[in-house]
């Protein structure tokens, strides 16, 4: 071979190392993000995958978020939170009531009536978790957001305006505390994470769901009933939901990743997310009337009955954490006071 062959054939396969090497350097990581919901669902269009582009920015390439919906990296949406826990998935996004008993102090913000601003509400959920759970209940991960949905209300086969017309109606909740709430009120609570609902609408397993309506639309929920009972401006309920990394994959990280995650992460971002959650069941409730579904909106009277037969949640929650060693009414004066704050 000629010194020219060997020269060229020498600068080609440095080139290819360099290549190989800026690209190394370029996409340093790559992390697995898994949650339960369908890609086109709001959620992982409107948060997520928002979310993942913002951090692969601002890593300036070297993080690759690889986003797995809809399960498909295995297991059942109550798994999530051990997937993340044990490396199976690098983030998860979840319901933190899907493993009941695990998160008690979150639930303060799923009992009725406490929520009316998501916004507001998920930011003061991020300041409350950061006082109290991320050395306890939240200390085997990295947080990296947790918010609410928008107000959860009633989606029937059959007309429910009055607390009593729940009566011997097999009614889903996604949480334990929601579950309790519906059983107050005289339902019969039925537990499934939200995408088994119109499975189970469609079976005749449940003949009612709470969920809001941002997720309606995805689910198809205004084509399985066709009554829809909102709370005039209040909120019968929500949902406490986190955005969780695992906590070693995490500590592994260069500092410069590690700034990354955590500049598009946190306060603003729990609060944005709580935001365009609740805004996105606009054109879910607009598709619902434009199908001829029957929205019941409560006037205040009305929602007054719902809110002091729904009362003994909030007193039985603040004895139930007294009996865990925490004080109750203590943590519930903080998330309403939090609320307040963020809501003004």
């Amino acid at each position: 071979m000629s010194l020219m062959k060997r020269t060229l054939k020498s600068l080609a396969v440095a080139t290819a190392l360099t290549a190989v090497g800026l690209a190394a350097q370029a996409q340093e990581v790559t992390l697995k993000l898994h949650q339960f919901l369908p890609q086109q669902a709001n959620v992982p269009k409107l948060i997520l995958d928002p979310w993942i582009a913002r951090v692969q920015d601002a890593s300036g390439g070297k993080i690759k978020i690889n986003h797995f919906p809809s399960m498909q990296l295995g297991g059942k949406p109550p798994e999530l939170i051990g997937q993340v826990q044990d490396g199976v998935a690098d983030i998860a996004w979840t319901v933190l009531g899907y493993t009941p008993g695990r998160f008690p102090q979150a639930e303060v913000f799923e009992l009725p009536f406490m929520m009316n601003n998501a916004e507001a509400t998920s930011r003061a959920f991020w300041e409350y978790a950061e006082a109290n759970m991320f050395d306890s209940d939240l200390k085997d991960f990295k947080v990296l957001g947790v918010w609410v949905h928008g107000p959860g209300l009633i989606h029937s086969k059959e007309p429910i305006t009055t607390v009593a017309d729940l009566n011997g109606v097999k009614l889903r909740a996604p949480t334990r505390i929601i579950n309790k709430m519906v059983s107050d009120l005289g339902a019969t609570p039925v537990g499934m994470p939200v995408p088994a609902v119109p499975e189970a609408l469609s079976k005749g397993v449940i003949d009612a769901a709470v969920i809001p309506w941002e997720v309606t639309a995805a689910l198809k929920v205004p084509e399985l009933v066709s009554n829809h009972t909102e709370f005039g401006d209040e909120s019968l309920y929500t949902t406490a939901f986190v955005l969780a990394m695992n906590k070693q994959k995490y500590d592994s990280l260069s500092d410069e990743n590690k700034a990354a995650i955590d500049s598009m992460s946190g306060a603003d971002f729990s609060a944005i997310a709580g935001r365009d959650m609740a805004g996105a069941d606009v054109p879910s409730r607009a598709a619902a009337a434009a199908n001829g579904n029957n929205i019941i909106t409560l006037n205040a009277a009305q929602v007054a009955e719902w809110k002091a037969a729904a009362s003994s949640v909030e007193t039985g929650w603040v004895a139930e954490m007294n009996d865990k060693g925490f004080d109750g009414q203590a943590l519930l004066d903080q998330a309403k006071a939090l609320i307040k704050k963020n809501g003004m």
